[in-house]
């Protein structure tokens, strides 16, 4: 699929990596559609890129359909928006709960269902969704985002193969820590055993990698996270005990103490 000339409907373009992604599309020559809840952060966005902006709210369905709707023609799907939905769910409301799993799993699972019979009908499109190496290796404090994004992996590559032989593609890109920008580096936090990082423009090479290529996976990490994480989805019991001796409980608390200050 190329990208170039291509309507593409991002999500999550007010977070680090999903700034990086509209650039990227913009340069590349997208007709971009950007979504989000907050117009003061969409509209300077459109300006830049020359975009169409839709005000919607991923944890409403109401929305979601909205979206789908007001986006029809979508060539290119890229669901990047999530929350980061760290902690213990003991702490969490059943509110809070809905929330979190209606932005990560929910919404992209609409939004594909609802945009691809349109490409299905013109045999040509791509949706790409950006998951984690979390929704391939479970980790402290880390229940519901691990859920949404094991559901997110597991819908993406179900998904691909139901629309084999229709010219639709279906990817998912998972990084692992980003310095610089989104969840992880929003925190602070370090890295538990000094794990190395990937940078946004990583991750936004992934995508358009993903999305050119027709590639089903792309984790985008440093070698040694990608071996460790394809362990820990083998031996979950195993990596919990390496987990703990790498320091990650440390460095899920600082992560949950800063999302927990921002709120």
């Amino acid at each position: 699929m190329h990208i170039a000339g291509a309507t593409v409907l991002l999500t999550g373009v007010t977070g680090g990596v999903g700034s990086a992604l509209a650039a990227e599309l913009s340069a590349r020559g997208a007709h971009l559609v950007l979504t989000g809840r907050r117009r003061e952060a969409l509209d300077p966005l459109a300006d830049r890129y020359g975009a169409r902006t839709v005000l919607a709210d991923l944890a409403d369905p109401d929305d979601v359909a909205r979206l789908a709707e007001e986006a029809a023609g979508t060539e290119i799907l890229i669901a990047n928006a999530a929350l980061p939905s760290s902690g213990d769910v003991l702490d969490y409301t059943p509110a809070q709960i809905d929330r979190a799993l209606a932005v990560n799993l929910r919404a992209p699972a609409m939004l594909a269902r609802l945009l691809a019979p349109g490409m299905v009908d013109a045999r040509r499109g791509h949706i790409c969704f950006v998951g984690s190496l979390s929704g391939m290796a479970a980790t402290r404090s880390s229940s519901l985002y691990n859920a949404s994004k094991f559901g997110l992996r597991g819908f993406s590559l179900a998904f691909r193969q139901d629309l084999h032989g229709t010219g639709v593609g279906v990817s998912i890109v998972q990084p692992g820590f980003v310095r610089d920008a989104g969840m992880f580096a929003n925190t602070g936090a370090r890295t538990p055993g000094r794990v190395r990082t990937v940078s946004p423009r990583q991750v936004v090479e992934g995508v358009t990698r993903a999305v050119e290529r027709d590639v089903a996976e792309i984790n985008v990490a440093p070698i040694e996270l990608r071996f460790l994480t394809k362990i820990a989805s083998q031996f979950p019991g195993f990596a919990e005990r390496v987990q703990r001796l790498a320091g990650a409980e440390s460095t899920m608390d600082a992560i949950v103490a800063a999302q927990r200050s921002a709120r």
